[in-house]
């Protein structure tokens, strides 16, 4: 009896493995009912301990405590596994391996105690509830099991009773850790290391800095866009099953932030919940909801719609895109994708854009751009510049991009102080004048893809028809339209943004300040051009040279915090407590500096609406003319 006994934890758990292939085979129906998706299985398979490794816990580590509670968790668990397997059913009871075994559970247990003193109380309110709260005693368990099963192995004279609960903590402890892992909180463990494997995205793993265009959309499908769970392809569901709940994307959005009606966490559970069944509700989620909005009311299935449904519609509206919560994502999900994906139906296929937004992509679609401006008048403000208009068949070095920002009074100042730059640095530029169109950033990001595509495609056109050796904007919306994602249109140009060409003439002596301003600045980093393409160094290397005081805020460079402007979000106009903008002006007062400076019209114009006392915003280009003129 006791040799039973003493042999039935390492069967339960083996047995708990292969129930585990049926309940995660179970599992997986739900993720394959969505749309095919081109997969490198086995590259993806040899990646996967390194993208876990690496990239993964590089995220991890930005919160040292999450590191130290998720390391020896995640590690003993995994190790322990492995160890039981040799020890209990293999039968090696060598010394050397029991031994190495009760300590990576001991490892474990440590990781277990510090989940409990994260946890609280009192709870973090980003940190889901529930089942969540319940892990810790699971894991605790299945610890205490296996501890007690290796130490009798070491003992000849174990009490029956002894190896009775052993046995039994183990039956329990396996069948709600490993059986049901594919149903509850573990979902994440499984899911995430094929998401890992099979991830939508998998350039962004090992780059310096991931190519964030997004996909374009195929205008002759019969179904444009998402409208139901599974019209998402199925790896990017399997994603939406990796969510671990820790909050750290509800923690990054500005629009949670700022109270307006959207959670990233809430939405990806909102997406989980629509392909688990063919009718659900969201009543088990027992994490912060979407401001304003109370969890149960939800439903939903897998061939239902998610907008109406399972999502307000104001709370896919109110995303700026501005990547925090990817950027955040330990799991690497893509939520902004999803987002733009889901827009992409209510634009192309519901017609249901907010009444501005429509607005805008009605003059996009008529006049070239969303103010529905004469685009003719483009570079009135250049008027007594004498700017050189590249003519077809001309050529120059540098083709200066304007943007829709010079319609925009604001910019233009910006312009109009590069402009005397370039001209102090005595480069080779020159416009496009009347035939620049918009590049076609807040149709896409609106999810108004035929729109973006007619645009980028005249402008690729246009741009065939002259030569340049780089385009220079000072729009990191257009920069990135123009660099990653014109290239799948057919066009592949190199594009820089002004304050990386600033920065390479001041590091030449081509633009020396004859003296710093003497005002504390402090520096907003653009979402499109920090987050999406990694360009950080450039505007404080030119900002060094111009200013003798320029401080940090507290969010700033990769994981800076939005201005409200991207994504089409000031058209879309969902009210929260409070604008975005004044959550970052806030920020920037905490630094006591008087200028904020900025490299992107959008926030130069969200950040200049907010009222009351605050520091005054001048962008990158003009505090360097400041300090050359000076």
């Amino acid at each position: 009896m006791n040799h039973v006994l003493d042999v039935l934890p390492g069967w339960i758990f083996g047995l708990s493995v292969l129930a585990l292939a049926g309940t995660a085979l179970w599992r997986a129906r739900a993720w394959l009912a969505g749309r095919p998706a081109r997969v490198d299985v086995v590259r993806g398979l040899l990646a996967l301990p390194g993208r876990y490794l690496i990239d993964v816990h590089a995220i991890v580590e930005r919160e040292p405590a999450a590191a130290r509670m998720h390391v020896p968790t995640a590690g003993g668990l995994l190790g322990a596994s492995i160890l039981i397997v040799l020890v209990h059913i293999v039968g090696w009871k060598d010394a050397a391996f029991t031994i190495a075994l009760l300590a990576l559970l001991g490892l474990m247990a440590v990781g277990i105690a510090l989940v409990v003193l994260r946890r609280g109380p009192p709870l973090p309110a980003r940190l889901s509830r529930g089942a969540w709260n319940r892990l810790s005693l699971q894991l605790a368990l299945f610890a205490a099991a296996f501890g007690m099963a290796t130490a009798a192995d070491m003992t000849d004279d174990a009490p029956a009773y002894y190896a009775a609960a052993a046995a039994l903590l183990a039956a329990w402890s396996c069948a709600v850790l490993i059986v049901l892992a594919p149903l509850g909180p573990m979902r994440h463990a499984l899911a995430g290391a094929l998401h890992l494997a099979f991830h939508p995205r998998p350039e962004r793993f090992g780059a310096e800095r991931p190519d964030a265009a997004l996909p374009p959309l195929d205008l002759a499908a019969p179904k444009l866009g998402v409208e139901t769970p599974v019209d998402f392809a199925w790896n990017r569901l399997l994603g939406f099953d990796a969510c671990v709940q820790c909050g750290r994307c509800e923690a990054a959005c500005p629009a949670f932030a700022a109270g307006q009606p959207l959670n990233p966490k809430k939405l990806i559970q909102d997406l989980v919940v629509g392909l688990s069944a063919e009718v659900a509700t969201d009543a088990g989620y027992a994490g912060s909801p979407h401001p304003g909005r109370t969890v149960g009311a939800a439903r939903g299935g897998r061939h239902r719609p998610v907008i109406g449904d399972l999502v307000a519609p104001d709370t896919l509206w109110a995303c700026t895109t501005c990547r925090a919560c990817v950027e955040e994502c330990p799991m690497t999900i893509e939520h902004v994708d999803a987002v733009v994906f889901l827009r992409r139906f209510q634009v192309l296929e519901a017609g249901a854009a907010p009444a501005k937004a429509a607005e805008a992509l009605d003059a996009l679609r008529l006049a070239d751009n969303p103010g529905a401006r004469d685009p003719a008048t483009r570079f009135d403000w250049a008027a007594d510049l004498r700017l050189r208009v590249l003519a077809p068949g001309e050529s120059c070095d540098v083709l200066l991009w304007a943007g829709d920002g010079a319609f925009d009074l604001r910019h233009q100042r910006t312009l109009r102080a590069l402009v005397a730059l370039l001209r102090r640095a005595g480069l080779d530029f020159a416009v496009l004048g009347a035939e620049e169109c918009d590049c076609g950033d807040l149709a896409r990001r609106l999810g108004d893809e035929a729109t973006f595509q007619q645009l980028a495609r005249r402008n690729v056109a246009t741009l065939a028809g002259v030569r340049f050796a780089r385009i220079l904007t000072a729009d990191p919306h257009a920069f990135h339209c123009l660099r990653n994602e014109y290239p799948a249109l057919g066009g592949r140009y190199e594009v820089v943004h002004h304050t990386a060409l600033l920065a390479a003439l001041v590091a030449d002596g081509r633009l020396g300040p004859a003296t710093r301003i003497a005002e504390a600045v402090t520096y907003h980093d653009p979402c499109y051009l920090g987050r999406y393409n990694g360009e950080i160094a450039a505007p404080r290397a030119v900002l060094g040279a111009a200013a003798a005081d320029v401080r940090e805020m507290a969010r700033h460079g990769m994981r800076s915090s939005c201005c409200g402007g991207g994504g089409g979000a000031p058209l879309s106009d969902v009210p929260g407590r409070r604008r975005i903008p004044d959550v970052r002006m806030d920020m920037a007062r905490e630094t006591g500096a008087a200028v904020v400076a900025v490299a992107c019209p959008n926030c130069a114009v969200m950040l200049e609406g907010v009222v009351g006392p605050r520091p005054r915003v001048a962008d990158v280009a003009e505090l360097l003319a400041e300090a050359v003129a000076a």
